[in-house]
């Protein structure tokens, strides 16, 4: 084909070169991203795991102040947690009854170490709350121990034989925060 200038151009597109590079290129791409999806799957699972824990524990923290009632935590291996109201001495209302998905259980990863607040130091369980064999969140938003002392704990979240998915969620029982963290392969990081 001839152009008004007097210059000559192709109808014919792309060659079977162009087309075999670029099909190429796509097939690397692809492969790459199909490479890192299966790296960051057990992280993903561990996130995942992790937000549930820190939903029960935030509901029922809140519960415990906006309903001025202690609300109980049981977290119940390898992978249940409950919230339970206790409306008086004798009766509790359970409020959920909710358990891990993806894998994921209450579990200790062999070579991670304990989270920075160290609140599981000496002891070898996922679920470390110190002496504490009953841990509820008491009206003013704390948490307490069933003698009614502050209680501090850490419960670990982990899909096993995969370090990357480890996951932790701590609770600093005088003033009830709670904060989750992610292992990196390294260190904690806070999320």
């Amino acid at each position: 084909m001839t152009n008004v200038d007097g210059s000559h151009t192709s109808d014919s597109g792309y060659s079977l070169t162009e087309m075999m590079f670029v099909l190429g290129l796509l097939a690397v791409v692809t492969t790459m991203a199909v490479a890192q999806i299966n790296v960051s799957k057990p992280g993903l699972k561990g996130d995942g795991a992790m937000r549930i824990l820190l939903g029960q524990l935030n509901q029922a923290r809140e519960s415990a102040i906006t309903q001025r009632k202690y609300v109980r935590v049981v977290l119940t291996a390898p992978d249940k947690i409950e919230i339970v109201r206790e409306d008086t001495p004798t009766t509790t209302t359970r409020l959920s009854t909710v358990w891990i998905e993806g894998g994921a259980h209450f579990a200790k990863v062999d070579g991670v170490p304990d989270t920075p607040e160290g609140f599981a130091l000496g002891q070898s369980g996922a679920i470390a709350l110190g002496s504490a064999i009953d841990v509820k969140f008491s009206p003013d938003g704390t948490m307490v121990n069933q003698d009614g002392a502050s209680a501090n704990g850490t419960a670990f979240l982990a899909i096993a034989g995969q370090a990357l998915s480890a996951r932790a969620v701590t609770i600093l029982g005088s003033t009830g925060r709670i904060r989750g963290y992610k292992w990196n392969g390294s260190k904690w990081k806070r999320v």
